[in-house]
């Protein structure tokens, strides 16, 4: 019986799809959600790099399913959804993990690198969540998640296009929110800051790097996958039934400065 007085932050009985779901934050993220009691879709690119998630959430009780999909390719977006939904029945909530951000300086951006971030970040996230929306409002309701990143309040050298698409994430989260609201979709972001993963982890293990980072970080450390995965499920749970159109910002307070 639901405790009014107690707020909810299971997951339980959701189906939560995550792109990206084979490495950093957003392997820690479908980790963190079968273990908050939901069904899993682990959206990838080859189904073998999570194949010990889906073994561990079995045991554990939970329904788990790996789809091959590339966000990079409309179609394939569409196949791969498809699949998961006749799976799984329905989706309830969908994490937009997947992004990419080849650095260099703005003169020297070349146009493939440049095609290639706003194709994944911007368009991927985009039509991921137009399919996915769709099952959403056939179904009455359900919730968004997009992984923005702190990129998209601050300014980063060398970033220029990454920040750009991420900043137009947050706003796209926003549209969404506005438009999607009378159908019931709550649609939310989270922004973090440099957090150690097996992708960051050669960059900021070097001390000049990891000491010009923490002058940004009034908060004085690196952020961990963990502080990422307790926002998401915290957006996607009942708890946060009233939020929608929010970027949650996990930066350690560097867009204070």
């Amino acid at each position: 019986m639901t405790d009014p007085h107690r707020p909810d932050f299971g997951l339980a009985g959701k189906t939560v799809l995550v792109t990206g779901a084979s490495r950093g934050i957003g392997r820690a993220i479908a980790q963190g959600c079968w273990r908050a009691g939901a069904d899993l879709v682990l959206a990838v690119r080859d189904t073998a790099d999570v194949a010990d998630i889906v073994r561990e959430a079995q045991a554990d009780g939970r329904r788990a399913l790996a789809v091959r999909m590339d966000i990079g390719d409309l179609a394939k977006i569409r196949s791969g959804v498809a699949e998961a939904h006749m799976a799984m029945g329905r989706i309830d909530v969908l994490v937009n993990n997947v992004g990419i951000g080849p650095e260099a300086p703005a003169e020297d951006v070349t146009e493939a690198d440049f095609d290639m971030t706003v194709n994944v970040n911007l368009k991927g996230t985009f039509f991921m969540s137009q399919t996915v929306g769709r099952l959403m409002i056939g179904q009455g309701g359900g919730g968004i998640v997009n992984i923005s990143s702190q990129a998209g309040t601050v300014a980063l050298r060398t970033e220029s296009v990454y920040c750009m698409t991420k900043a137009a994430i947050d706003h796209l989260t926003r549209c969404l929110a506005f438009e999607w609201a009378a159908h019931k979709i709550n649609v939310n972001s989270v922004a973090p800051t440099f957090i150690w993963t097996d992708g960051t982890r050669p960059y900021l293990s070097e001390a000049r790097n990891h000491a010009g980072v923490l002058r940004h970080i009034p908060l004085g450390r690196i952020g961990e996958p963990i502080d990422v995965v307790g926002a998401v499920i915290f957006l996607a749970s009942p708890a946060a039934s009233l939020i929608t159109g929010a970027n949650l910002l996990i930066d350690g307070g560097w867009s204070l400065g």
